[in-house]
């Protein structure tokens, strides 16, 4: 097998790579043996089939797959072997390939062309210093955090009349049509609000069901229906209350405090005010470090300049994407796919030089958090069994064979938060001390 790389600049270049009988003949022939072995034809009993005619029926066939795998293993092989730096994949050149002979062929040529990035360094202590901030909560902000918490864990009650914010249950009656629901008093319009005001249970109201709602999502919601059946919702219904839930803020108690916290995190409402205030400033650092990663990404694409094949990625993208996407649309968004390319090179970059890896727990890990953070405030690691529960979602949203990327999802999402942490970790920064106010102004900015 002979294999040969011809560049045309820099940025593109072609592989070909010449085949002959000394290369497959071997193979083939063994291939076709097994073939032999195992072949059932009507006729012939098992392992007794001429061997030329199992080498009309499966000679081909067992030709191109040989092939195949050593252009595979050949062409990966040449490119790691001389440290080629390919963006995108090689593109097999398809009219040669098509101009082949199969039957009558013994010598084959296959050619690929390649597209290479420009070389580039990336110096993170040579990057221009950028802003780190430090957010201080102040006291606004506190009794802010503590009356949506106050909500948030608040206790249920079940009044004797409607008030706006209540949730009303009840039950839609219209000719054959009965549904039981749960109306949220901020889904009626202000204008209707009027007919459930007072109502206490037990009454029955009357109104035109298309007339009431805010939206036809939240007509939708309260009868069970999809937003694109709700317009055949016409006319006058009955709906009979059957309950009444409201909200109630909780009161500032130890109860509230160990349902905020944990049981026993905080005794009275001054160190509850004081954890809350820690929560609060460690939630800022927080969003101030995405930001410091945001602006640090902008800073090193704007630092590291590295050429690209654009006429070779242009055409990789139209040929893997099998004409899903025009040219004219592949370059709509083309700006945006080679800033993702640069990135992922400089990233790549990033991780050698600082010896990121990412081991398997730290995967699992990352299961685990999404596992929590998708029941919310529902779980508690302190309750018996919890975390066993948790692991073993976790293990199975990874194991889950119909979803065969969930693993890799989470090891880019684990890498990619390694490597931003090692951006931060070595990139030049100033702390600029600014208020919540100015902060929110920044974020809301990007």
């Amino acid at each position: 097998m002979n294999i040969s790389l011809n560049k045309a600049g820099d940025l593109e270049g072609r592989l070909t790579v010449a085949v002959s009988p000394a290369d497959y003949a071997e193979k083939v022939e063994a291939k076709l043996k097994d073939y032999r072995k195992k072949a059932s034809i009507k006729g012939f009993r098992p392992g007794m089939v001429p061997a030329a005619l199992v080498k009309k029926l499966y000679g081909q066939s067992a030709l191109v797959d040989e092939i195949n795998h050593l252009l595979g293993h050949a062409v990966s092989d040449y490119i790691k072997e001389n440290k080629l730096n390919l963006v995108g994949e090689p593109l097999p050149a398809v009219e040669e390939a098509d101009a082949i002979d199969w039957e009558k062929d013994t010598e084959f040529t296959f050619h690929y062309d390649l597209g290479f990035h420009g070389d580039f360094t990336v110096d993170l202590a040579k990057i221009k210093a950028i802003n780190s901030y430090e957010i201080k909560a102040d006291k606004k902000e506190i009794e802010e955090t503590i009356e949506n918490l106050k909500k948030q864990f608040g206790d249920q009650t079940h009044p004797d009349a409607v008030e706006d914010r209540d949730l009303v249950f009840g039950t839609f009656t219209q000719g054959d049509w009965v549904e039981k629901s749960a109306i949220p008093m901020h889904a009626i319009n202000d204008k209707s609000k009027k007919v459930f005001i007072g109502a206490k249970k037990d009454d029955t109201l009357k109104f035109a069901i298309d007339k009431v709602f805010v939206d036809a999502k939240a007509l939708a919601l309260a009868t069970g229906k999809k937003e694109d059946e709700v317009a055949d919702l016409t006319g006058e219904v009955s709906f009979v209350v059957e309950d009444i839930t409201r909200q109630v803020p909780s009161e500032l108690n130890v109860s509230f405090f160990d349902k905020v916290l944990g049981a026993g995190k905080a005794t009275d409402e001054k160190s509850f005010r004081e954890q809350v205030e820690t929560i609060v400033t460690e939630n800022y650092k927080r969003e101030a470090e995405y930001l410091l990663r945001i602006d640090a990404e902008k800073a090193i694409l704007d630092a590291v300049k590295i050429d690209l094949p654009e006429k070779f990625l242009r055409t990789w993208l139209i040929r893997i994407n099998e004409g899903k996407f025009t040219a004219e649309q592949i370059d709509q968004d083309f700006d945006n796919v080679k800033k993702d390319m640069r990135w992922n090179l400089i990233k790549n970059e990033i991780a050698e030089k600082f010896d990121v890896k990412v081991e398997y727990p730290e995967v699992v890990e990352k299961a685990k958090d999404m596992v929590r953070a998708q029941f919310g405030g529902y779980l508690s690691s302190n309750e018996p069994g919890i975390e066993e529960m948790i692991e073993k979602i976790a293990m199975g949203y990874l194991s889950d064979k119909s979803k065969s990327d969930n693993f890799m999802n989470l090891y880019n999402q684990a890498f990619a938060d390694k490597v931003s942490a090692a951006i931060v970790a070595n990139v030049p920064h100033k702390v600029t001390k600014i208020d919540v106010d100015k902060f929110k102004e920044i974020a809301a900015a990007l």
